[in-house]
């Protein structure tokens, strides 16, 4: 008789676990009644696109409250993930992360390996090199000089293709071009222009920006190939530029609207 208790108390004991196992799986089906969670690969430093925000511990930048927006507007949640750009890139490539957004150019050549929303920010390409420099007016006084960039993005490609008698140094991060142009290591810095323009006015000390804006881009929200992300991320924008948050977004981290739509 005894041993038929003791038979029945483990049964009971294994049943409740059972129970408890069942009942957390459901628990966490239920957080997710908002939207399936995707993860956002972003570069970790590229002012004022996506950079950490020190005081909340967070990332934040014009990117980060795009595809925030864009993830409301979608009817989905969003993970973000920092890393460096090379990291997004292949993240994109390989499948690792469900979407990509850190001032990424679009290219044919990134087009050939993954796939890229509707443009959502017109850019190009820009040189900075020290106030007192005087040698330097223009891309075509690069022969011979040191020209810093960051590694893997489509500066290092534009210099390396249209100026071969230029010494090109590259970094992992564009940060530690901007410090060694300062610090006089190299003569000059090519790289996006809203990320330049926005480092020579509020970040460096003594940098200018010189020449025109070079090789017009434009800027895409990336994905693994054949993701089923695309049409509906392309829609949300798109809803987000006729209602006027786009403008708002864009007024907030670059002082004026680009569609001249307002909010509803």
């Amino acid at each position: 008789m005894r041993k038929l208790k003791l038979s029945g108390l483990l049964i009971g004991l294994l049943l409740s676990i059972i129970l408890v196992g069942c009942g957390t799986s459901e628990s966490e089906g239920s957080e997710g009644e908002g939207g399936e969670t995707y993860t956002v690969a972003t570069d970790n430093n590229f002012v004022p696109f996506e950079f950490l925000d020190e005081e909340t511990g967070e990332m934040t930048g014009f990117d980060m409250d795009l595809i925030r927006a864009i993830a409301e507007e979608a009817g989905f949640e969003v993970k973000i993930e920092s890393m460096k750009f090379d990291g997004v890139v292949t993240g994109m490539q390989t499948a690792k992360y469900d979407i990509g957004i850190a001032g990424m150019t679009i290219t044919d050549e990134r087009a050939e390996t993954i796939d890229f929303s509707e443009p959502y920010y017109d850019a190009g390409l820009m040189l900075a090199v020290q106030e007192s420099n005087t040698e330097i007016k223009s891309e075509d006084d690069l022969a011979g000089k040191k020209v810093a960039t960051r590694s893997g993005t489509t500066s290092e490609t534009y210099l390396k293709d249209n100026h071969p008698d230029a010494e090109v140094v590259t970094f992992p991060g564009i940060v530690e071009a901007y410090m060694d142009l300062q610090d006089g290591r190299v003569d000059a810095v090519m790289y996006d222009v809203p990320n330049v323009q926005y480092y020579v006015a509020n970040d460096s000390e003594g940098l200018k920006t010189v020449g025109d804006v070079l090789q017009g881009e434009q800027y895409g929200i990336a994905f693994p190939k054949d993701s089923e992300l695309v049409e509906d991320v392309n829609e949300a924008l798109q809803t987000l530029i006729d209602n006027g948050t786009y403008d708002d977004i864009y007024e907030e981290w670059f002082g004026e609207r680009k569609y001249g739509t307002e909010a509803d």
